[in-house]
């Protein structure tokens, strides 16, 4: 029924909107790096002020790295949907957005900057989650399955690295927990913050 659905707003004319958050979960002392990245990122996205075009290429800074760090990823899970109508495609994408960003220890600080002659004996994280939520238009069939498998998660990331490309993504927000460096992510908290996750 959906295919006929999709081939009649194909007929009328309607953009087909893909609205997909993605989670992946990494383990290790290894994984402690990958913050920098992230961050670096958030900043670059927030001195952009919402620039696409800036923010995808963040973006892809961030999936290439996730792709490097592929022997810690432990669990994953996704979800979305396909809007055909604009303005509910953008309600959804806050929706996630703002679902994300209520997610345990997910907000960076931007209010100090660490000085880089003063030695880090902060703990670092042992789990690192990153939520990774657009918006593109078109069909994506690496993000709209089911990206609980290592190789699927790998197309997944590689999918959204070709949308910047493609100049489809019209909506980016990534969010990470922990999000400041010192701040842990233990089983525990993990297992009650996180409970879509499905081990890889």
């Amino acid at each position: 029924m959906a295919a006929l659905g999709d081939r009649f707003n194909r007929m009328i004319g309607k953009t087909r909107f893909v609205v997909c958050r993605v989670f992946l979960h990494l383990g290790g002392a290894e994984v402690a790096p990958l913050l920098g990245v992230l961050n670096q990122a958030a900043r670059t996205a927030i001195d952009a002020e919402g620039d696409l075009e800036v923010t995808g290429e963040a973006l892809v800074d961030i999936c290439q790295s996730l792709l490097q760090y592929d022997i810690y990823w432990l669990s994953a899970s996704n979800e979305g949907d396909v809007i055909w109508n604009e303005g509910e495609a953008a309600e959804y994408f806050n929706e996630l957005f703002t679902d994300s960003g209520q997610r345990y220890l997910s907000q960076p600080d931007f209010s100090h900057s660490v000085d880089e002659h003063q030695p880090l004996s902060l703990p670092m994280t042992r789990n690192l989650v990153v939520m990774i939520t657009i918006v593109a238009e078109g069909e994506v069939p690496d993000l709209e399955t089911d990206l609980s498998s290592v190789e699927a998660m790998k197309e997944g990331l590689k999918a959204i690295i070709n949308l910047h490309y493609q100049h489809r993504l019209r909506g980016i927000q990534v969010h990470f927990s922990p999000a400041r460096l010192g701040d842990e992510l233990n089983g525990d908290q993990l297992l009650q913050n996180f409970p879509e996750l499905v081990p890889l």
